[in-house]
């Protein structure tokens, strides 16, 4: 079955979900570009600098633990501002940091509030757009890609400034700010779930679900080590200098953007998992360049097309997962969102220590293996390894018994 585009309708919920991604989106990725700065500001080796995205990480892991039972507790609209306000906090506090352990608590509020909040972002756009949140999702990272393509290019202006990467703050507050006076009185509904289900059944999610989101684990695993690394990687591999790396990292971002611009427009003809399997394969044509290339324009070129690649996997394989137990969208997209976080934890971590026993260049062989990984659970649960049709066997044949089952 093809994605349905009818009554497709942006409206000033859909635009305050988006716009919010897109603050995420910016807050979120300043993290990576700062790397070889806080590595260097407090004298941290790979490993170290490898615990500031997993304190990032074990933020997300929490809300995805606790953001189903704190909605419950309140309501979807005080998880969702309570996040955007906690992810400001956490910025403003990396801002003033000058000790590890001080960064480390600030990365800590920055992933614990922005994922709460896209947790709620993720649950709004499936239960408001329905069958169609595939087209929703993809959007709406277009906004996050977008801001996120501007975050390298901010910090790299902002360190060959007296102001320094620090004041980046300001334009965080100031974002959060513009939010608040736009959408604050913009209602947020809560969840709406089918008064026919049992508890057990509110309680369990499928097994369906559960495919998607150890793929979901290993797609983002692979984004965050580049996203972490990149940068770091372009400097001590590749032979840039610390600006050059950080304004050549800028090329992921805005292949990110570009990817996820053509995805909005793709998912409105072409089913979800076969244009997975095809951003897969544009990931696995790209990495392999700017991981091996000896040329520094050849690393940036392979960092280009290993975006674009990257660009939908997340989004896509979210909508596959969530549309798999759209009756329980508060709980899908935080679990979603332990995956996330479970990811961000574990490989960038991985791939520092492994830098520090190996080299950097031997120890990127690890995103190889996790996107070969990917690809291939992928592929199993299709009908594409067989030689049959595009759409997925696995959605087909477990999707839940609801009127409004997921055509993906």
């Amino acid at each position: 079955m093809m994605p349905s585009t009818q009554n497709f309708v942006r409206d000033r919920l859909t635009w305050l979900a988006y716009t919010m991604l897109a603050y995420i989106g910016f807050s979120q990725s300043i993290l990576g570009p700062l790397m070889p700065s806080l590595r260097t500001e407090l004298h941290l080796n790979y490993t170290l600098g490898g615990f500031l995205p997993a304190t990032l990480a074990t933020g997300l892991i929490l809300s995805g633990l606790l953001g189903d039972s704190l909605v419950r507790l309140g309501s979807r609209r005080l998880v969702f501002w309570s996040g955007a306000i906690g992810l400001a906090s956490g910025v403003f506090l990396l801002g003033i940091s000058h000790r590890f352990e001080l960064a480390l608590i600030a990365v800590l509020a920055m992933g614990f509030g922005s994922s709460l909040t896209q947790v709620m972002i993720q649950a709004l756009l499936s239960d408001h757009h329905a069958e169609r949140r595939a087209i929703a999702f993809t959007e709406s990272n277009v906004a996050a890609s977008l801001c996120a393509t501007l975050t390298p290019l901010v910090l790299g202006i902002l360190q060959s400034t007296e102001a320094g990467w620090r004041t980046v703050s300001l334009f965080v507050m100031i974002f959060l700010v513009a939010l608040v006076l736009i959408f604050y009185r913009q209602p947020i509904p809560d969840s709406r779930v089918a008064p026919t289900q049992s508890i057990q059944e509110k309680e369990r999610l499928p097994v369906s679900f559960w495919l998607y989101w150890i793929v979901l684990f290993f797609v983002v695993a692979v984004e965050m080590t580049i996203a972490v690394w990149a940068t770091d990687y372009l400097d001590s591999v590749a032979g840039l200098s610390r600006s050059e790396a950080v304004l050549g990292f800028s090329a992921f971002p805005a292949a990110m953007l570009i990817g996820r611009i053509a995805g909005s427009r793709l998912t409105r003809r072409w089913p979800s998992v076969t244009l997975l399997l095809i951003a897969l394969g544009i990931t696995l044509v790209g990495f392999p360049l700017f991981w091996l290339a000896r040329l520094p324009l050849l690393n940036v070129i392979g960092l280009f097309i290993t975006g674009l690649g990257i660009a939908n996997l997340y989004p896509l394989t979210l909508s596959l997962a969530i549309g798999m137990a759209a009756e329980q969208a508060n709980k899908a997209s935080a679990r979603a969102s332990l995956g996330v976080g479970t990811a961000l934890l574990s490989a960038p971590l991985l791939l520092g220590w492994l830098a520090d026993r190996l080299s950097l260049q031997t120890a990127y062989s690890l995103s190889i293996v996790l996107a070969l990984a990917a690809c291939a659970i992928v592929l199993k649960n299709s009908g594409l390894s067989r030689g049959g049709s595009t759409q997925s066997l696995l959605v087909y044949k477990l999707k839940p018994p609801s009127s409004t089952a997921p055509p993906e």
